[in-house]
């Protein structure tokens, strides 16, 4: 069920207890739960929202983060209402189908991203690289989440660019390296450092499982980007003017 938003009351099955100053619905059980997202209300069950652990929407209805309502009950989402179709879609197929001619890929990407849902993003990065096999179009991703569990992630479909950036780390490190860390090493198309610790200044710092300094996060980002404009890459993201600095930005996406 989708429409706009109306004044419809919804309870949950078997009426959640209200009081006064508590969010309504954080303790709502009901197996069907129904989503305001931007003005756009989405009826789904439970299971749907839950089927990828450590996603918003797993998080959001099991109470793992807070949550807003809006006058009616309902979970409330201030996201893009419209694209939140093919997301819903996609936790309930469990693939992506978009209607033909469908062009907001970067849009679509980015409410991926905001709801954490992995598959969903490596879907549009798969979908968004058959399309550019024509052109030979090469796509670059980099994704701070400022968290240890996540980390810095680096992919492109080109391996090269990849191998390249392994190869500048290397020159970069504060520590004399005999090579690239496996640890790091995700894919031939991906690098991923979950390792660091914060400094008095607040820099991050990339350590090695056996607690050798490589250098910070924020050398590893700006090396990247460089590299991704010396090599003719074309950013696509829309940069946030109070992040500061194209470095400072959470996702960043390139094409060549």
């Amino acid at each position: 069920m989708e429409g706009k938003i109306n004044k419809k009351e919804t309870d949950c099955e078997g009426k959640c207890n209200i009081t006064e100053g508590l969010h309504k619905g954080k303790n709502c059980k009901s197996s069907v739960i129904t989503l305001n997202v931007g003005g756009h209300l989405y009826t789904t069950q439970r299971y749907t929202l839950t089927k990828y652990a450590d996603s918003l929407p797993e998080a959001l209805v099991n109470g793992k983060i807070q949550n807003t309502v809006d006058t009616n009950g309902n979970y409330f989402i201030d996201r893009d209402g419209t694209l939140f179709r093919h997301v819903l879609n996609f936790l309930r197929n469990g693939e992506l189908l978009l209607p033909e001619g469908f062009r907001e890929f970067q849009l679509l990407a980015r409410e991926a991203e905001f709801y954490q849902i992995k598959p969903l993003t490596d879907a549009l990065r798969a979908k968004s690289a058959s399309m550019g096999e024509g052109s030979e179009s090469t796509f670059l991703e980099i994704i701070d989440s400022h968290d240890r569990s996540h980390g810095l992630r680096i992919y492109c479909n080109s391996s090269d660019f990849i191998t390249r950036v392994k190869t500048r780390i290397i020159q970069v490190s504060k520590s004399r390296l005999d090579g690239f860390p496996e640890e790091f090493v995700v894919s031939s198309h991906a690098i991923q450092f979950k390792y660091f610790i914060k400094s008095e200044s607040g820099a991050r710092l990339v350590l090695k499982e056996d607690n050798t300094f490589i250098c910070t996060l924020e050398t590893l980002k700006f090396e990247t980007v460089m590299m991704a404009l010396k090599s003719d890459f074309k950013l696509l993201t829309s940069l946030d003017s109070s992040k500061g600095s194209i470095v400072q930005s959470d996702a960043l996406h390139f094409r060549k």
